[in-house]
């Protein structure tokens, strides 16, 4: 939901809280195998377009809820900028999911949310990929604000784009998981 709202300075605010893009997968890898792989956060710069690198930060360095990460995203424009996130949940080989911290550090309020689900199949599983705006602060909400005359073409477009974002990660790593070195089938 996108929610355009006046304040009484007569100036727009833009509050795209809820504003979600999901995409799907089907995989040929138990759901072990993929849980593995999404929860390693070090791995998918290695997958996606815009998060070109994550790292675990301190203890305990794996996937478990409230352990940290950061993220390092770059636009096609060449926009680069690194983000803090906490794990919110870690149910192997169910669900995995952080929130992206705004400036104010609160994961109460996070800039977004991000959930991977994964569900079993009688040959293997399906993975869906979940982003959820806000409602913390966001460089979305900030752009939108500033170009109030375009907001709702920019939200779109970031819309749109982490969708084929999301699509994009999602086949890389099905790929991944689905390889001979993933499922331990070697030649021969």
């Amino acid at each position: 939901m996108t929610e355009f709202l006046g304040t009484g300075s007569g100036q727009i605010a833009y509050d795209v809280t809820g504003l979600a893009a999901a995409a799907e997968e089907v995989v040929a890898a138990p759901p072990e195998l993929v849980w593995d792989l999404v929860a390693d956060v070090t791995r998918v710069g290695g997958w996606s377009p815009e998060c070109i690198r994550a790292a675990w930060l301190g203890e305990p360095g794996r996937p478990q809820p409230g352990a940290r990460f950061t993220g390092h995203n770059r636009f096609p424009d060449g926009f680069e900028y690194e983000v803090t996130c906490v794990v919110t949940e870690a149910d192997r080989p169910r669900a995995f999911g952080w929130v992206v911290l705004d400036d104010s550090g609160d994961p109460a309020r996070p800039s977004s949310s991000w959930r991977y689900e994964i569900d079993p199949l009688p040959r293997g599983s399906r993975v869906r990929q979940r982003f959820t705006h806000g409602p913390g602060a966001s460089y979305l909400r900030a752009v939108a604000a500033k170009a109030p005359d375009r907001a709702a073409a920019i939200i779109a477009a970031r819309r749109d784009g982490l969708r084929a974002n999301m699509s994009a990660t999602l086949r890389a790593m099905k790929a991944a998981a689905e390889s001979p070195q993933a499922t331990g089938a070697g030649p021969g």
